[in-house]
């Protein structure tokens, strides 16, 4: 007997390509079942003249090409840009980093989906533009990025680049259905990650980075972290590693290196802004 399954998802080309992606595995191990995507507007597409920051909310998120992307028509490096030139960018990770490799450059604040975004950068308003390198190459414009942003230069978000599902904890059925489109090792980098997050408070519009890797053999996870303040004065970095079993400790872990060097005061100061 077929089953059904609703997806909901947003309505923006991304998260729309993100949720017929996830059809497509479930229907390629599970070809009878009868898959129904149910779009939505969320709050923060509505109020798109706040930043993220001010509406608050967490999510899951859940790894192919995690780093962020360099968006410029003139120019191809973050380096190259001349002082003063506006970047665009909603991240507040992005923007303590950006400043605190390059003050001289403005830092414009930019939302909107993908395509709303570039449409912002061709008509002029930014000299450049940082978006996540997955989600454009996903979108097919992969033309688009100019340069990928070393993670020594820009951290990524825990979880950017992996694709996140979302079900009921007791929904032992989805669950099942589930099960044969979960990636063990973005799984260990993901719990890594998100437990730094978590235990730093830290939602999705916070000035918080981390990025776990597994090494060669799969055995040893290594994750680094990073908390600065927006302004881009103050960054705090920490790395740890250790075996992927301990994914969960490890960012725990990483996480109070990260307090004890002050980071809970300029959380503190973000959240209360």
């Amino acid at each position: 007997m077929s089953q059904n399954l609703r997806i909901a998802t947003r309505k923006s080309p991304l998260a729309l390509w993100q949720a017929e992606f996830v059809k497509a595995e479930l229907l390629r191990h599970h070809p009878d079942l009868a898959v129904e995507l149910v779009a939505m507007t969320t709050r923060g597409d509505k109020l798109l003249d706040t930043p993220l920051a001010k509406i608050g909310g967490k999510g899951l998120f859940v790894k192919e090409d995690p780093l962020d992307a360099f968006v410029s028509n003139h120019y191809t490096h973050l380096d190259q840009l001349p002082d003063g030139a506006t970047v665009g960018t909603s991240s507040l990770r992005r923007q303590c980093q950006v400043r605190a490799a390059f003050p001289a450059r403005q830092i414009k604040e930019l939302r909107g989906n993908v395509n709303t975004r570039l449409a912002k950068l061709d008509a002029g308003e930014y000299q450049a533009i940082i978006l996540a390198s997955a989600g454009l190459l996903r979108l097919g414009m992969s033309d688009r990025i100019a340069s990928r942003l070393a993670s020594t230069l820009s951290l990524p978000a825990g979880g950017q680049g992996a694709v996140g599902i979302e079900c009921r904890t007791d929904d032992g059925a989805v669950r099942e259905l589930l099960a044969p489109l979960h990636d063990p090792d973005t799984a260990s980098c993901v719990l890594s990650e998100r437990a730094l997050n978590r235990h730093l408070q830290g939602g999705c519009q916070v000035p918080i980075a981390c990025f776990a890797e597994l090494d060669d053999k799969g055995k040893t996870l290594g994750l680094r972290g990073l908390v600065g303040s927006i302004d881009g004065t103050t960054i705090l970095r920490s790395e740890i590693e250790g075996p992927r079993e301990n994914a969960e400790a490890l960012g725990i872990e990483l996480a109070e290196q990260l307090l004890a060097q002050g980071a809970g005061e300029i959380l503190a100061e973000v959240y209360n802004r």
